[in-house]
């Protein structure tokens, strides 16, 4: 039956192809009866090309127009949305495929295996090489007023963090990082996600709304990355929303990305970062993680803090150490709840019914960085990357239908002295 099911899926491709070249032959003579040359540009001949779609290949006649200055070009290519031979849909399903998959190769199987298409792995990757700088300045455009959602949210959140992904090392040249020798063997990616919420469950913790998150991505200095994270929240509706809610992990780095940013926001340390640096107190004041009061003060620690107790604690552990030679190494790891106190009142927020927790983005980390761009073995340039980053936010983002009508309308353009 495998044998009898493949056939049949070939031979309607087939007649699939058929169709689709008949339609786009048929647009595309209309688009050439309707082109206006500009000044200095004159027919040559009309060429045809192999195009490739979702059901396979067809060949579409079209005509080539030459200019001087500007060179030659294909009218109809433009305003049918070719790329490269590709239709609109077919390129679609290509980056979507070639960003979402673990490899190329993988891309080229899955897109055979389940759609029937044949596409070499290479080809794939040439696509998103040629929609990819599209994708990302398509995400990081800046904000235009007029464009912002406009519907009243009670709790507007912001949340961004940083990831390290594994990089050629041409890439990392003159770069510090964690290793023995001083240098890195990754590069910061900042991740940001915007989301909402309208309301509490029965018990009261806050609820995300369905579908509310949205991404973006940036390779560029945390000073770039700040205020493209700023354009995606007033495109998003900031300026309508009751309370805004800054999530961060405590670094400096990004608490200054919210001061500038974000100003007025409410910036809240997540819980189980704090919670984490509450261990390393700990480890400097017991010694170690084995000291049988360690996990016993660990959950102490946690109590407290869920009870606005950061300034307490803070001073109940400064006056146990004072005596000790332990003393500088205790305060050198209270410095980050000392520079976040006005951050971790977690009694205060929630009782305000806000998230503490910076789940959301740590899980973006994850699944839209981390499933890609650190499989075992791989190392990007920063191009490549930022390529398929850009296409992974949108796709996870649900902004495809968007985008992609972007870029129709952007290849539309490039030659628009069509009557």
């Amino acid at each position: 039956m495998l044998g009898v099911e493949g056939l049949i899926r070939a031979a309607l491709f087939r007649t699939g192809a058929d169709v689709v070249g008949h339609l786009v032959q048929t647009v595309a003579d209309r688009i050439d009866a309707a082109y206006r040359p500009s000044s200095g540009e004159a027919f040559k001949e009309r060429v045809s090309i192999k195009v490739h779609c979702l059901f396979g290949s067809f060949t579409l006649w079209r005509n080539y127009y030459y200019h001087p200055v500007r060179g030659g070009h294909y009218p109809s290519d433009d305003r049918l949305g070719l790329e490269d031979g590709h239709t609109p849909a077919l390129v679609r399903l290509a980056c979507l495929e070639g960003a979402d998959e673990s490899g190329f190769d993988k891309a080229q199987n899955h897109l055979s295996e389940t759609g029937g298409i044949d596409m070499d792995s290479r080809q794939i990757h040439r696509l998103i090489q040629r929609v990819g700088p599209v994708a990302q300045a398509w995400q990081q455009r800046e904000y235009k007023m007029g464009e912002e959602c406009r519907t009243p949210v009670p709790i507007f959140y912001v949340s961004a963090d940083g990831t390290g992904i594994p990089m050629r090392k041409k890439e990392l040249e003159g770069r510090h990082g964690k290793q023995a020798d001083g240098t890195s063997k990754t590069r910061q990616v900042y991740l940001g996600c915007v989301f909402t919420q309208h309301r509490r469950d029965e018990k009261g913790r806050p609820v995300r709304d369905w579908e509310s998150t949205t991404y973006l991505s940036s390779m560029d200095s945390v000073d770039v990355f700040g205020p493209l994270l700023r354009y995606e929240a007033l495109r998003r509706g900031m300026a309508c929303a009751g309370k805004v809610v800054f999530l961060i992990d405590g670094a400096s780095g990004l608490e200054n990305l919210g001061l500038i940013n974000f100003m007025g926001a409410i910036q809240i340390v997540d819980f189980y970062h704090a919670l984490d640096h509450a261990g390393d107190v700990l480890v400097a004041l017991l010694g170690s993680k084995d000291h049988p009061d360690y996990t016993r003060r660990r959950g102490q620690w946690a109590k407290r803090l869920l009870k606005n107790g950061v300034q307490l604690l803070l001073d109940e552990t400064r006056k146990e150490c004072a005596t000790t030679p332990r003393a500088a190494a205790v305060e050198k790891e209270l410095l980050y709840f000392v520079n976040n106190v006005h951050r971790m009142q977690y009694g205060t927020f929630r009782r305000q019914g806000f998230f503490i927790g910076s789940g959301v983005i740590e899980a973006g980390c994850k699944t839209v960085v981390g499933s890609r761009c650190k499989q075992s073995g791989m190392f990007w340039g920063k191009p490549g990357a930022e390529h398929i980053l850009a296409l992974r936010c949108i796709h996870t983002s649900r902004r495809n239908d968007d985008f992609w009508k972007h870029r129709l309308a952007q290849l539309s353009a490039r030659h628009s002295t069509a009557a």
